[in-house]
């Protein structure tokens, strides 16, 4: 069995290590604790992870945020992957950093990547993992909030709440979306 899981984000030294950027990390992440790497590939860099007997193909669009959906649409086809077996990791400012949720399908709740990917699969009907970035802003200020940096106190506990984004992504390919948001929606 084959899964698309897809980290958004935006290429470019300059959205490094942003907030906008943490499905890369997430990915990222993952593919050092399974050590494998990306490589360049159309549409992004990805990297396959073998997961007891599934196939993870990660991927990390190169389309820019807003246009994601090209790369979600072209990995599926190419890989034969089908929607139900497709998860995006993806930054979420109405969750409080860190907090971590599980959806089988929903809204774009305005982010920019969801609504393209919504728009070029022609349904909001794939599952997303939302990891929460916060909204400490002033009004105006989002768009500078999230393609801004994570504060000290956010750092501190970074690597375990995408230690557990990472587990939530494994049991979503191994014990499916059902049990996987049982288990870990109440955290």
């Amino acid at each position: 069995m084959k899964y698309l899981i897809v980290g958004l984000g935006n290429i470019g030294n300059e959205y490094r290590d942003t907030r906008h950027n943490i499905g890369f990390r997430v990915l990222d992440a993952l593919a050092k604790a399974s050590n494998i790497v990306f490589s360049d590939s159309r549409y992004g860099a990805t990297a396959t992870l073998s997961l007891k007997g599934r196939q993870l193909i990660l991927l990390k669009p190169s389309t820019y945020m807003n246009l994601s959906g090209n790369a979600v649409r072209y990995w599926m086809q190419q890989e034969k992957v089908p929607l139900e077996n497709v998860l995006v990791v993806v930054d979420d400012l109405a969750l409080p950093f860190g907090a971590l949720r599980l959806k089988g399908k929903g809204s774009d709740a305005g982010h920019n990547g969801l609504k393209h990917i919504a728009a070029t699969l022609g349904t909001q009907n794939y599952a997303r993992l939302r990891f929460g970035i916060g909204n400490d802003f002033p009004r105006g200020g989002q768009i500078d909030f999230v393609l801004g940096h994570f504060t000290e106190e956010d750092m501190k506990t970074m690597d375990e709440r995408v230690a557990l984004a990472i587990d939530i992504i494994k049991s979503f390919c191994l014990a499916g979306i059902d049990i996987t948001m049982n288990q870990y929606n109440k955290k």
